[in-house]
């Protein structure tokens, strides 16, 4: 992470991606976007970001990677990538399968490179705002967050809280059955709302999967901007368990969260439980009621 904020100020990007943040946590819309995700700077940190990445190597369905880019200028690398926005139509994602640990095949979409590096652009720009909405327990796919902190999170309700039961949540086929319409609308209703950007992400999500046909839901695993569109789209679930006890709206407000808690087992049949997410998995956490 040290690395991708010195390519951020590299490039003069983090007050602008802090900005972005503060504005979406006071709960500003955003109505243009376009030419931030398309400045010059923007452009370069995305290939800047990408290109150490081990997974830029592999090839697309045009079995072009990222040595197919290290030859060009900066100043060709922004023109082809802008003349690619004009009137966007990604190339069809290249579908490969891994194997999982439990026997079955995990299928990956691979975009071409190029789409690669425009998914990154959009990425940097909108995952400072979906950052200042999202839940403060969710772990996967975010900065700052690896799996240790979702198992710290997990042993800290255990000791401190006195939790004994573990509800284990993993969501079957998940990144292959996202409702293209409703993300649209999540993306509008966190304050994304610049016409031109929904139109090219939607496009994206509508990408032709190679021997598979044009999808009508899904956002393949294996492109840049899906994991920040699954949490985006789980959001609305975190913020809805957490409302039902940890984000409980009392009518008095408590200065302390303990006494606020307390009040809650004591002066409520509501049932005391906490969820912790990591990408389509999660643990809510409860406590039984004592007989």
């Amino acid at each position: 992470m040290q690395t991708i904020l010195r390519q951020w100020e590299y490039y003069n990007m983090t007050e602008i991606f802090t900005d972005l943040h503060e504005k979406a946590k006071s709960g500003y819309k955003f109505y243009k976007l376009y030419d931030l995700i398309t400045s010059d700077e923007n452009i370069l940190l995305a290939y800047r970001t990408i290109k150490s990445n081990k997974g830029t190597k592999t090839p697309g369905v045009d079995g072009r990677n990222i040595s197919n880019l290290k030859g060009l200028t900066d100043e060709e690398l922004i023109e082809i990538v802008k003349s690619k926005l004009f009137n966007y139509q990604p190339k069809k994602v290249r579908r490969v399968y891994i194997p999982k640990p439990n026997g079955d095949l995990r299928p990956l979409g691979i975009p071409s490179i190029l789409d690669r590096v425009i998914q990154q652009c959009f990425k940097q720009v909108l995952e400072p705002i979906a950052e200042a909405k999202f839940f403060e327990h969710s772990y996967g796919f975010r900065p700052y967050r690896t799996t240790h902190h979702a198992i710290s999170r997990v042993c800290h309700l255990v000791w401190s809280s006195n939790l004994h039961f573990i509800v284990d949540i993993d969501i079957k086929g998940f990144f292959d059955n996202v409702n293209h319409t409703k993300l649209i609308k999540q993306l509008w209703n966190m304050g994304i709302r610049d016409r031109k950007v929904l139109k090219i992400i939607m496009k994206m999500l509508k990408a032709e999967i190679q021997g598979v046909g044009k999808p009508t839901k899904g956002t393949p695993q294996g492109g840049i901007l899906s994991p920040l569109l699954s949490n985006i789209v789980l959001n609305d679930l975190d913020h809805w368990v957490a409302s039902q006890w940890e984000n409980f709206e009392t009518r008095h407000p408590y200065k302390r969260k303990g006494d606020r808690i307390e009040a809650l087992q004591t002066k409520s049949n509501l049932k005391e439980g906490y969820i912790v997410r990591y990408a389509d998995d999660c643990v809510p956490r409860k406590q039984p009621k004592c007989a």
